[in-house]
């Protein structure tokens, strides 16, 4: 899709696209492996009013080669080298996403993940899953691409560690599989990421180099950038959750807690209320002030029936109820005597014969 929209409106039960952009609720590997801690994070995403919940799924042997080592954050956040053992550990089962599926059907929240194993997807969207995450690792992996495109679902692509030139490739990888309505996230892929790094205004320039929806995926610290990337025009905020950022794991230093995000989520709502629909009119709350500060003509002193209207026989004073700043008065022939104090109205007055 070429036309900047995006049927992500019609995936998620709870997403008005007039109220605010689509919030994923990240919770990612943030359950440490623990159905329980999953199910969890399901209800603290839907009780803080996310539009969608997201997981990650993957089968470690089928990701990593087993002697691949953690990248930086992941080992200074978990003392883990290994990649694979450490996959192994935050891995969940088939069964477990199909309860996740079904806690989210109930508490009518989005169901999500991000697969990294392409054998896996069809179960995945055979559980409801509505659209494609794909994650900034595997924009590069063509293959990968082609296979996420035949299930003709919306593609949310995340760009992190990626130029203009690959996200352009991997767009036209989608397109030519057969995907058309893809978001692009701008996204950096550093745990927790620097406010240097973020470059929110990567969000408008994807939009317009390629013509396609776009939005933040955003792994800051705090919720200042997601508020930001919402006034640039993002149309999805991702954000990493936990239920508690002391527990180990990889994510969880680089994740709101659940006061947090329900913080975030209303904020959201207000900047999306905050910017309104561009087109400059005055509110309807403001036209009893306006009647109030703005100013009219008035009578700076009493005149008779039939007088000519000199400068010095009238004032610009508040409220408005008068003749409007905008109209000459002076010159005009009074119909009825005037008193001081008193505002000019049309009545007041006709045109010198």
């Amino acid at each position: 899709m070429n036309d900047m929209t995006s049927d992500l409106s019609s995936l998620f039960r709870n997403y008005d696209p007039a109220r605010r952009p689509v919030i994923i609720a990240e919770a990612g590997v943030n359950h440490n492996g623990d159905l329980s801690r999953a199910l969890s994070l399901i209800d603290v995403a839907a009780d803080c009013g996310a539009d969608v919940v997201k997981f990650q799924a993957f089968d470690p042997d089928s990701l990593t080669a087993s002697d691949t080592p953690t990248a930086k954050y992941q080992a200074d956040n978990t003392g883990q080298g290994n990649q694979n053992a450490l996959l192994a550990e935050l891995e969940l089962s088939a069964d477990d996403f199909s309860v996740l599926a079904e806690r989210c059907h109930k508490r009518n929240i989005g169901f999500l993940c991000t697969p990294f194993d392409v054998a896996m997807t069809e179960f995945l969207v055979s559980l409801g899953m509505p659209a494609i995450k794909v994650a900034s690792g595997e924009l590069t992996n063509d293959p990968a691409l082609k296979a996420f495109a035949t299930f003709g679902l919306p593609v949310i692509l995340s760009t992190g560690m990626a130029n203009e030139e690959e996200v352009g490739h991997a767009i036209a990888v989608l397109n030519e599989a057969g995907a058309r309505d893809i978001t692009l996230l701008q996204c950096t892929s550093l745990y927790p990421a620097p406010p240097l790094s973020l470059n929110l205004r990567a969000i408008q320039t994807m939009r317009d180099r390629f013509g396609l929806p776009a939005g933040f995926s955003d792994h800051s610290l705090g919720d200042h950038a997601t508020i930001a990337a919402a006034a640039l025009g993002a149309v999805v905020i991702e954000k990493h959750f936990t239920l508690d950022r002391t527990l180990p794991g990889p994510d969880h230093k680089a994740s709101l807690e659940p006061s947090e995000l329900a913080a975030m989520i209303t904020k959201l709502d207000e900047v999306a209320d905050a910017l309104g629909s561009g087109l400059k009119q005055p509110n309807p709350d403001e036209e009893a002030t306006a009647a109030l500060v703005r100013r009219s003509w008035h009578l700076a002193r009493d005149v008779a029936e039939g007088a000519v209207l000199q400068a010095e026989d009238v004032v610009l004073l508040r409220p408005a109820g008068g003749i409007p700043p905008q109209r000459d008065v002076t010159g005009l022939r009074t119909v009825r005597a005037l008193t001081a104090g008193k505002p000019l109205s049309p009545g007041d007055v006709r045109e010198q014969e």
